[in-house]
């Protein structure tokens, strides 16, 4: 498995509370997901649904000297889905290309939340990992 050190320790963090408390470390990383840069505030054409979340959920990812940028929304009312996006956005900012192109699809898994959430949820972070993943991808072949 590769992970990025961020997602390690993001990991860990999970792993270091009881199930009981896995839900609030989740929306404590939903309150941390960053508004969007000014220069995209009014360039949300640019962003991708997320098509497998219930939840609008956009994305974009920059590529600029072979480093990625991750960019997500995600309403204030699915604080899980909200979760899931600055849990992404936190792992995978500032990798380089092939750093994020190999990053393990059980990171998902890993957090330790596929029994506390459904299976919709688990999906949508899935299709978020997925995207960002073609969008480095297809924006990598262009540099």
């Amino acid at each position: 498995m590769t992970f990025s050190m961020e997602a390690q320790n993001i990991i860990d963090a999970f792993a270091e509370v009881p199930d009981n408390l896995k839900l609030q470390l989740l929306l404590e990383y939903a309150n941390e997901l960053p508004e969007l840069p000014d220069r995209f505030r009014d360039t949300t054409e640019l962003f991708e649904r997320v098509e497998e979340c219930q939840s609008p959920v956009f994305l974009l990812v920059e590529v600029v000297d072979s480093v990625v940028s991750v960019h997500l929304t995600a309403p204030k009312e699915a604080p899980t889905t909200r979760g899931f996006a600055s849990i992404l956005q936190k792992a995978l900012t500032n990798l380089g290309i092939e750093d994020v192109l190999a990053f393990s699809d059980t990171f998902v898994d890993a957090l330790g939340l596929t029994s506390l959430v459904s299976p919709l949820r688990i999906q949508g972070m899935h299709g978020m990992l997925f995207r960002i993943k073609r969008q480095v991808r297809e924006k990598s072949a262009v540099q």
